[in-house]
């Protein structure tokens, strides 16, 4: 049974159709990426299934529960977390606390501070930041924010983490590093469904990958699959 699942989920602005009757599902523990031009309408897929957006049309399901028009923090709160393609991170607050306020928001209620804080540093040495503890996040570099950010969303116990180009901007050694912490969260039982736009990481980490192009699912399939995808390779692969 799929964890999460859309059927014909669509998205308009105005006379925009960002997002066009795509049919998606992974399945529990899954690595799924989500690739193709920018414009494709992958944020906005993303921003639609943990309800920072309304769907102009169509289902998404969530464990077999109908989530579609919760509101951000509902979905949260049923184990769905996500990072976001510009970092968003609380600027004047410690790499700690930016932690923190993920454990005492997220799925489990009346935790006790000090059981939260050193959640919150499992957390950190999790993603290799328990020496930044009492740095600001805003002083860190962007791949540290960024490490911030996942560390957040898991403290807030999901089961379906989305991820959205988190290897952006990153040099090839923090590419390694990432793609190993994304193996490391699939082994946690944390499915992910990741956008990102670093083809040689999402080819590596993929059990199967999903191509958007002006709003449409035009492929999916496994990685060797779409690499060979006519289709794909005209559209975002190139030669």
């Amino acid at each position: 049974m799929p964890i999460i699942e859309g059927e014909r989920v669509s998205k308009n602005f105005g006379g925009l159709a960002a997002v066009v009757n795509v049919d998606f599902h992974i399945d529990q523990g899954e690595i799924v990426g989500l690739i193709g031009p920018n414009g494709a309408g992958k944020t906005t897929l993303f921003n639609l299934i943990s309800g920072a957006l309304a769907t102009t049309a169509g289902t998404i399901r969530f464990k077999g529960e109908n989530i579609t028009g919760l509101k951000p923090h509902q979905i949260c709160k049923r184990r769905v977390a996500r990072t976001f393609q510009s970092v968003k991170v609380f600027s004047n607050m410690t790499v700690l606390d930016n932690v923190l306020a993920g454990s005492l928001f997220g799925a489990s209620t009346g935790m006790r501070m000090h059981d939260a804080k050193a959640e919150a540093m499992e957390l950190l040495e999790f993603v290799g930041l328990s020496a930044k503890e009492g740095s600001l996040a805003k002083d860190l570099t962007i791949a540290n924010q960024k490490r911030v950010e996942v560390a957040r969303a898991l403290a807030t116990k999901p089961e379906l983490l989305l991820l959205d180009e988190v290897m952006s901007g990153l040099n090839p050694t923090e590419v390694a590093q990432v793609t190993e912490l994304i193996k490391k969260m699939r082994d946690k039982g944390i499915t992910v469904f990741m956008i990102e736009h670093v083809m040689k990481a999402i080819m590596d980490i993929s059990d199967r990958i999903i191509v958007l192009h002006h709003g449409e699912k035009i492929a999916e399939g496994t990685p060797s699959e779409i690499a060979k995808s006519q289709k794909v390779i005209e559209v975002y692969l190139g030669d």
